[in-house]
């Protein structure tokens, strides 16, 4: 069980992850889901993600393996969320955004747990953040923490949760796939990868592709710029 499989939405953060995941493991596979999502979008850019990382890399090339798509319809029938309905997005009584899908994580990560048993990966990879998480409890470190025991105790394994984004921000996101790819690697993430909530992709900005508003959009271009100035 020394392989990893890397939760892989074909957004920014879960690009940055694989990279990441390539240059440590032997193995490492790929895993997205449809759960009708606004930005379904994100899982059409998956495959020029990989493709531009097995090219710029050899090494990363053979490590690469197979990619999975799980379907979790149930769990976008289940949300009243700006993510999964035509709403605008807004913050709700409590202070979360209306942005958040209920158990979206917990459940990515315990059905990326069931395959990871059966493909035999150790580790399993998710772009969880909790310095730039928008309020999302289900990016806290304490979450991962303790979902990972469970999912240990009640499937007999030792799986591994690494989030290596955790307490990093999206300046120093941008700044890892640099440090991990060069240029090139940020090139491909700019391009690529998709991160806009509404799945504009009519617009290029300095920074990818997005309608430039939403909260994903001006998390990302925040960071990109930020990471700019300081390479400056």
């Amino acid at each position: 069980m020394a392989g990893a499989l890397v939760l892989f939405s074909g957004g920014q953060d879960s690009a940055t992850c694989l990279a990441w995941a390539l240059d440590r493991f032997d193995t490492v596979e790929t895993l997205g889901f449809d759960y009708g999502q606004r930005h379904r979008i994100e899982l059409e850019c998956r495959e020029a993600l990989r493709a531009g990382l097995r090219t710029m890399n050899p090494d990363w090339a053979a490590k690469l393996g197979e990619d999975h798509t799980i379907s979790l319809a149930a769990l976008g029938e289940v949300s009243q969320t700006s993510l999964t309905r035509d709403i605008e997005i807004e913050m709700e009584e409590g202070g979360l955004p209306n942005s958040f899908v209920p158990g979206r994580n917990i459940i990515f990560l315990t059905f990326a747990a069931a395959l990871a048993c059966r493909r035999g990966l150790k580790h399993i990879v998710g772009g969880m953040c909790e310095t730039d998480f928008s309020g999302y409890p289900d990016c806290r470190d304490d979450t991962i923490k303790a979902l990972q025991v469970a999912l240990n105790l009640g499937m007999d394994r030792r799986f591994v949760l690494e989030t290596p984004l955790m307490w990093i921000d999206k300046a120093q996101t941008w700044r890892l796939a640099q440090t991990l790819g060069g240029e090139e690697l940020v090139d491909l993430i700019v391009e690529d990868s998709h991160t806009c909530y509404l799945g504009n992709r009519d617009q290029r900005h300095d920074w990818g592709y997005g309608c430039g508003v939403c909260p994903a959009c001006d998390l990302r271009a925040k960071g990109y710029h930020a990471y700019r100035a300081e390479a400056v």
